[in-house]
């Protein structure tokens, strides 16, 4: 199945129960059970909902992994990730990372003991030097908000495994359309769907994929007991949205050129922080290890 069609038939294509082609929106907490313990698949809507089932299937199948998971923003899709690890374990991060994702590292995770490194990961050598006994994760932000910085993806996750590191990639700003980190070694995968995956300002969203079996029952867990989903009106609007996405991100980056052609020109300008330049220290990495450089 090629890109475009499988963001607008991957996953669950349609309704079973009904037919409908447009997976419908089953606005419900509870369900009906056949008797005490004996149900259709769903009991409450936090543990499982079948619009937002819908959307999870549909972004683990474009991310190519092993299961999917929805949350009500792209920050609570990094904190509940974040919950797989324990007070004492170190994570290494991308120096240039979001802000709220340093923020919830610096501000709040640390109040229950997990530690944070932000480094160069574009640099390996720094990564390893910042690697500890209790260091169990690799964060990278590829490429990163707001410099574009781009790391390889691939190397990293050699080193990280060498080192027994679990590999966490933010995928925000490429999107699967452009990039899948599973393929190239990362074990989770995480997005602000709030962004070029929603794409119409009108959804909040965070989006998390796995590519272990035990990494998706443990978050599961944290899910479920945490709460921190995505209601049914938001996971449909996600997939509708994404059912575009290849055709935006295609224009997204064909305007960009342009403008960062005519920037790039401009004598008032000093300089021009975008991966598609073969200027860009990380260009070469950037145009292997991904299928487009985004806008």
């Amino acid at each position: 199945m090629k890109r475009k069609t499988k963001l607008i038939h991957g996953g669950i294509p349609g309704d079973k129960a009904t037919g409908a082609v447009s997976f419908p929106i089953y606005q419900v907490s509870t369900y009906k059970q056949d008797e005490v313990g004996v149900h259709k698949g769903y009991e409450y809507s936090r543990t499982g909902n079948p619009t937002r089932f819908a959307l999870e299937e549909l972004i683990k199948d474009l991310e190519e992994g092993k299961r999917g998971f929805a949350f009500g923003s792209g920050m609570a899709a990094i904190t509940a990730v974040m919950m797989l690890f324990s007070s004492g374990d170190h994570i290494i991060l991308t120096d240039d990372v979001y802000g709220g994702t340093y923020r919830v590292m610096n501000k709040v995770l640390n109040r229950i003991g997990i530690e944070a490194t932000f480094v160069d990961t574009t640099n390996l050598e720094t990564v390893k030097s910042a690697i500890k006994p209790n260091t169990k994760a690799l964060y990278i932000e590829t490429p990163t908000n707001p410099l574009l910085k781009v790391t390889d993806i691939k190397a990293a996750s050699q080193l990280a495994k060498e080192h027994n590191l679990l590999v966490i990639v933010d995928n925000t700003f490429s999107t699967p359309y452009w990039q899948t980190p599973i393929r190239l070694g990362a074990d989770i995968v995480l997005h602000s769907a709030t962004k070029y995956l929603g794409g119409h300002s009108d959804v909040v969203a965070g989006l998390v994929v796995v590519n272990d079996d035990q990494l998706a029952e443990d978050l599961h867990f944290v899910q479920n007991s945490t709460g921190g989903i995505l209601g049914p009106q938001d996971s449909w609007l996600l997939v509708r949205g994404i059912k575009t996405l290849g055709l935006r991100m295609e224009e997204h980056e064909a305007n960009t050129k342009q403008i960062v052609e005519f920037l790039s020109n401009h004598q008032g300008v000093e300089k021009v922080f975008y991966p598609g330049l073969e200027t860009h220290p990380q260009h070469t990495i950037a145009k292997e290890q991904a299928g487009g450089f985004g806008g």
